[in-house]
């Protein structure tokens, strides 16, 4: 906590002495009120017990005084953190007992604090970057602007049946691959796709835009409780996880905004490489198994199988 949330505008070493003297007040506090519960005890006279206990009462009380403030004067040595970072309510965060672990107050002051150096340094290549700049580029580039229209998205919003006749083709194309389409929020289309009895995966898409896939062996369940696709949890196996990765590294790599339906049939096209995930050798080592997983990799090209591994 020291290294991570009080460094900045905080004396550590007065904060660890308050926090000593806010023990020695709550200690103080205890012995008052276990005076106030004793009463007068072990006194043969009435008199003898009533100044006894007025006696412990009073050295209790000084002591509580006395701590209270030393606890005072320390409090003034600690120093306040620094509030350059508007956290307005998340510091409710901080009061959780339980930091090791739910750090997430220090984790939100991390955050802050990357977010603000990577502003002001972003701020400073801004302006190296304007002096730099060549007022010829800058001219053309201007002129250019002006002249060229802009583009409008038009593929960004597509007809639902133009989208079902897309993956309607594409489903015809690969007979070892069914799909089934679905749209249970809306026009977002939600694709089921089964290769074989290999693997299955959960292609969401924002007309004919992959956003996110998630592969599944063939015998795992895809579904919610409430009956809809799963679009949150990961396989259970290690293989299919990998597979997951490479395709959404395969979604960066089939980018082609102008023409979205060639992008989905390239990337149906890549998926079916993977029917025969648990027969096809590494082509660079010729093993089936390495490290207990099959090749995981496809090539984007000429989609031979390589581990993860033996890719590089």
């Amino acid at each position: 906590m020291a290294d991570g949330t009080l460094s900045p505008g905080v004396n550590l070493e007065a904060f660890s002495q308050a926090i000593a003297a806010i023990q020695a007040l709550r200690s103080s506090v205890t012995r008052v009120f276990d005076c106030l519960k004793d009463g007068m005890r072990n006194k043969e006279t009435l008199e003898g017990r009533e100044k006894g206990f007025v006696a412990a009462f009073q050295e209790s009380l000084h002591s509580v005084s006395r701590d209270l403030g030393e606890l005072e004067r320390l409090s003034n040595l600690v120093g306040k953190p620094s509030e350059n970072h508007p956290l307005h309510n998340s510091g409710l965060l901080s009061l959780d007992p339980v930091q090791d672990k739910t750090p997430l107050y220090s984790q939100l002051l991390q955050a802050y604090k990357w977010s603000n150096k990577l502003q002001y340094h972003a701020g400073l290549a801004s302006g190296l970057l304007n002096q730099q700049s060549l007022k010829r580029s800058a001219n053309q580039m201007g002129v250019s602007a002006k002249r060229r229209p802009k583009a409008q998205p038009t593929t960004l919003v597509l007809p639902p049946q133009y989208v079902d006749d897309v993956i309607n083709r594409i489903d015809r194309m690969f007979p070892e691959m069914s799909i089934q389409l679905s749209r249970p929020n809306g026009s977002s289309a939600m694709l089921l796709v089964t290769l074989g009895k290999v693997l299955k995966v959960i292609v969401v898409m924002r007309s004919l835009f992959i956003d996110r896939t998630i592969v599944k062996g063939y015998n795992e369940n895809v579904y919610t409780e409430d009956g809809k696709l799963d679009i949150w949890s990961k396989s259970n196996y290690q293989v299919f996880q990998k597979v997951t990765d490479h395709a959404t590294t395969a979604l960066l790599h089939y980018q082609l905004p102008q023409m979205p339906d060639v992008v989905v049939r390239s990337f149906m096209t890549w998926l079916r490489s993977y029917i025969k995930l648990f027969q096809a050798p590494c082509q660079r080592c010729g093993k089936f198994l390495q490290d207990g997983l099959p090749p995981t990799w496809r090539d984007f090209r000429t989609l031979e199988a390589f581990h993860d591994t033996c890719r590089q």
